[in-house]
């Protein structure tokens, strides 16, 4: 990562450094001489999508002067699910998508995210060279001639493209099953509010609606996957056989099961490993995940006999290490989850589609499922900070950390790291109690409060 791009694009406060409209014209314009140089186009071809909150039209329309201005043609999708702007890139032979959002961030947040044409996010390479570009004020981009300016094609049917695309990785079989179901859907007043419920009322599902309203300023506000708790209620109240909560760009999946019960990204991922295993699906038996991943997926991998890669948290590194390793299943705890026979990112709605798969196959109801992990007590704790030095320099914390790591054992242990998109560090502290857990988290937390917290 460099200073601009973090662990998922460049991200920011709006009308603050680097997320204001004069950065994204010249993001837009570094956009099109970066991408005019790899393909074979005469204007290359980039795909934009957005999510609903308020700034999103302001910053994609100052990217779109910066990309026409250098030639390129645009494609507005308007708004539209990260995985669905991955899946138009190439069902349209795009050299690039372009996401503007800030994914589960409040709305007085943005960000501005790539994929390349074959619909993988970049490579750390790519983004260094592109940051490289866009902060050098040395390297402005030519003149174009009149003539040769980009165009804007606006692209209508990009819902249903998508949806359309969603539907078909559901073998024809397991469609005909899941009409009759009654699901609760978070929407979080995000990209999925549309799409959503009418993708899932085509499958003759009576779906009860939660936050599927979007103002602009309602995205991700006490709602979708960060906030499952209103949809644990809601699943209740309903009687409903399952609820699913989508974050605010739709590339999260939290699922509440009939009675109540939050099941996480990582217990979902242990729920498709062993249906994939049981099912043959799994062609090399490897799940990757990230560091953050709960100790007692790692144990029900292991009692599949499932290797298990661990990766930095991203779900791009996830992504690569996948297609490194040849897995097809892998994702993180906060809900990316990733197909990679199906897809090329992580993908909320997909993820809901093959839950529902599993649970009619397995003809079962979804708290069952959920015996296949035990989740080991995680606590995980944010603290604001006003600079981000090395954890090994922030004073007592080594020592404090070297300390509780010998009193957990093999019962337990420690992560300690920066947010890669917002002034935050996050301490998680897994424990054989959930006491434990938070008695040493607390500790920590308070130390690096006092150290650098704002």
């Amino acid at each position: 990562m460099g200073t601009l791009f973090g662990t998922d694009g460049i991200r920011g406060r709006v009308n603050q450094y680097p997320m204001t409209p004069e950065m994204a014209l010249r993001i837009g314009k570094t956009a099109a001489v970066f991408f005019r140089d790899k393909t074979s186009h005469k204007h290359p071809k980039i795909v934009i999508g957005r999510d609903t909150r308020l700034s999103g039209g302001m910053i994609e329309s100052a990217l779109v002067s910066g990309l026409c201005s250098q030639g390129a043609d645009t494609y507005l999708a308007d708004v539209l699910p990260t995985p669905g702007v991955a899946h138009l890139t190439t069902h349209l032979a795009a050299d690039a998508g372009i996401v503007v959002s800030a994914s589960h961030n409040p709305f007085y947040d943005n960000g501005i995210k790539f994929f390349n044409s074959r619909g993988f996010k970049l490579s750390d390479a790519l983004e260094n060279d592109m940051e490289l570009w866009i902060l050098d004020d040395h390297k402005k981009p030519p003149v174009i001639e009149d003539k040769a300016i980009g165009k804007i094609f606006p692209v209508s049917d990009a819902g249903m493209i998508y949806s359309n695309f969603l539907l078909n990785a559901l073998p024809p079989d397991i469609k005909t099953r899941i009409g009759g179901m009654k699901i609760v859907l978070d929407c979080s007043n995000g990209a999925t509010s549309t799409i959503a419920p009418n993708l899932f009322s085509r499958l003759g599902v009576e779906v009860i609606p939660l936050s599927t309203s979007p103002d602009g300023i309602n995205i991700n506000d006490a709602c979708g996957s960060q906030y499952p708790e209103t949809l644990a209620k809601k699943v209740l109240a309903s009687g409903s056989d399952i609820g699913f909560a989508f974050d605010g760009d739709g590339d999260r999946l939290i699922a509440v099961d009939e009675t109540g019960n939050i099941l996480t990204g990582d217990q979902l991922i242990a729920i498709f490993a062993r249906f994939y295993h049981q099912h043959h699906l799994m062609e090399n038996q490897t799940v990757v995940t990230t560091v953050m991943s709960n100790m007692g997926l790692g144990k029900a991998l292991s009692d599949m006999q499932v290797t298990h890669l661990k990766t930095t948290v991203g779900d791009r590194y996830v992504m690569e290490q996948m297609v490194a390793s040849g897995a097809h299943l892998g994702g993180e705890d906060s809900g990316h989850i990733i197909f990679l026979d199906a897809h090329t990112t992580g993908d909320g709605i997909l993820a809901a589609l093959q839950f529902l798969r599993v649970l009619v196959s397995e003809n079962t109801v979804a708290s069952q499922l959920a015996n296949v992990m035990t989740v080991f007590p995680q606590i995980l704790m944010n603290v604001t900070v006003n600079a981000k030095p090395a954890i090994s320099d922030i004073k007592g914390l080594p020592e404090a950390i070297t300390i509780i790591e010998k009193q957990l054992g093999d019962t337990g242990r420690v992560l300690i790291r920066y947010s890669g998109t917002q002034p935050m560090c996050r301490i998680m502290v897994e424990a054989s109690t959930k006491t434990e857990a938070t008695h040493f988290c607390g500790q920590l937390t308070e130390i690096i409060k006092i150290q650098i917290g704002t």
